[in-house]
């Protein structure tokens, strides 16, 4: 897949995509039963400008949305006639600058800062949290949370406010308990400088500009290796941790190494200077000569990787940038261990085939046809899918969340599918019905290590019988 190397066909596209988020806006999802928690994160998109196309200090401000402070800044008033009409005209207004037609598009990413309990410390993540009581509305949330956390207003003055992605419900135990629906918005900053951040201590470690580029470029994609030994021991197979650990090892999922452009840093947490080992002692001596001057230092500073749940939200949105194509970049998660994987892969085999046509026929039908909603497709789900077939728009379910924060996309039906594909959720479709294959492959591993291990035992002790 060649990935454009003109950052003017990125921008092109970039315009186009914004538009289409705003003119027809994702659905809002309610909260499941007795789970009323919300969370919002925030998209931060600018333009670094080109070295040769660098800003005048005279350019003209921007329109701002003429809207009254007691609207509530919702989704769905993106719909309105005249939001519409503002909103192109101020994306028009933008993307005619000279210095945006020659720029590179990025992305702000935060990596979350070490605290005691949190199972997420040091993530690649996007801002955002919890919704509060006295918020309006999502909206309002990641607006919030991104002041907060990284010092940034997203305000009519300094952003545009462009959409939501997809709302997800994230769950534990592979999707069987939620715990919150997951709200992404899209702002777009209107300034080619750098904004000023505040990072806050408690939540935030460094925060990192990451061009749009880098996310696409192939180059870049690796994996992510995670423990789920614990989730699995104590939702699926109820036994012990150490041996389903050893048995298992880790697993694999997709994830992007990150390049950032600008880097800022809370020089405040207690981790922002490396603690020395005693570079002095006999040890930390062994260490440098061993392995250079920064093998001395406990804490080495591993790569950012972008997986998981925020890597799933950034995906949703990189899918409808062309050319991203989800069956070439994408990687089904996996174990490390040899038998495990090879059982996995064959077991998922036919799966993944059924997918890659379910989802290159809605592709070529949505080339036809032009549009993309209402595309005919085939219910190719196979193996272990948990399709509800011909539900009707108004009672599709949202896509869930299963483990590391990928969707399960379960109860989406055969039009929804089509539709969420279509619409940018190729991932979320490629894992709908993977997990449960996964289960039954672990479950065969075990059965065929524990086969493994009896026929050996009963071969030694025939031989030892022998032998007496």
């Amino acid at each position: 897949m060649a990935i454009p190397k003109d950052t003017e066909d990125i921008i092109t596209h970039l315009k186009s995509v914004l538009l289409e988020l705003n003119a027809h806006p994702y659905p809002e999802i309610a909260c499941p039963p007795g789970v009323p928690k919300r969370a919002s994160v925030a998209l931060i998109l600018r333009i670094q400008p080109n070295y040769s196309h660098w800003p005048a200090f005279s350019d003209k401000p921007l329109p701002t949305l003429a809207r009254s402070p007691s609207v509530r800044r919702r989704s769905s008033a993106a719909s309105t006639a005249s939001h519409k009409f503002n909103f192109e005209a101020i994306l028009d207004a933008f993307f005619e600058q000279d210095w945006v037609k020659h720029g590179d598009p990025e992305v702000l990413f935060i990596k979350r800062a070490t605290r005691v309990g949190d199972k997420w410390n040091g993530h690649v993540a996007l801002p955002g949290g919890k919704r509060d009581p006295e918020d309006d509305d999502d909206a309002v949330t990641a607006m919030r949370e991104a002041l907060e956390e990284v010092g940034i207003d997203l305000g009519y003055n300094n952003a545009i406010a462009v959409g939501n992605l997809p709302q997800r419900i994230v769950t534990t135990s592979w999707g069987k308990v939620p715990l919150m629906v997951l709200c992404p918005y899209i702002y777009l900053l209107t300034s080619p400088s750098y904004p000023a951040q505040r990072l806050q201590p408690t939540e935030v470690a460094s925060s990192h500009w990451i061009p749009i580029r880098a996310l696409l470029s192939p180059d870049l994609r690796t994996h992510e290796y995670a423990d789920v030994s614990a989730r699995l021991a104590k939702s699926e197979l109820g036994i012990k941790r150490w041996f389903l650990q050893a048995m298992l090892s880790k697993m694999m999922f997709a994830a992007i190494q990150l390049v950032p452009t600008n880097s800022t840093y809370c020089a405040t947490i207690p981790d922002f200077i490396p603690a020395s080992d005693g570079a002095t002692s006999l040890m930390g001596k062994a260490k440098a000569a061993l392995g250079g001057s920064e093998a001395r230092y406990a804490d080495r500073k591993p790569p950012l990787l972008l997986w998981g749940l925020t890597l799933g939200v950034v995906s949703d949105f990189l899918e409808h940038i062309p050319p991203h194509n989800a069956l070439e970049l994408w990687t089904y998660p996996t174990f490390t261990n040899w038998d495990v994987r090879f059982i996995m892969w064959a077991m998922s085999y036919r799966f993944r085939n059924q997918k890659a046509m379910e989802m290159a026929t809605t592709t070529t039908s949505s080339s036809i046809t032009g549009t993309s909603c209402d595309v005919p497709v085939q219910d190719l789900a196979g193996a272990g899918a948990e399709a509800l077939g011909g539900l009707s728009e108004e009672t599709e379910k949202p896509g869930e969340v299963g483990i590391a924060g990928l969707g399960v996309g379960r109860g989406w039906g055969q039009t929804g599918r089509a539709k969420m594909i279509a619409r940018g959720a190729a991932v979320n479709s490629m894992l709908e019905g993977y997990y449960p294959i996964v289960r039954k492959a672990v479950a065969t591993a075990l059965v065929g290590r524990l086969s493994v291990a009896a026929l050996l035992v009963v071969w030694a002790w025939k031989s030892l019988k022998k032998n007496m």
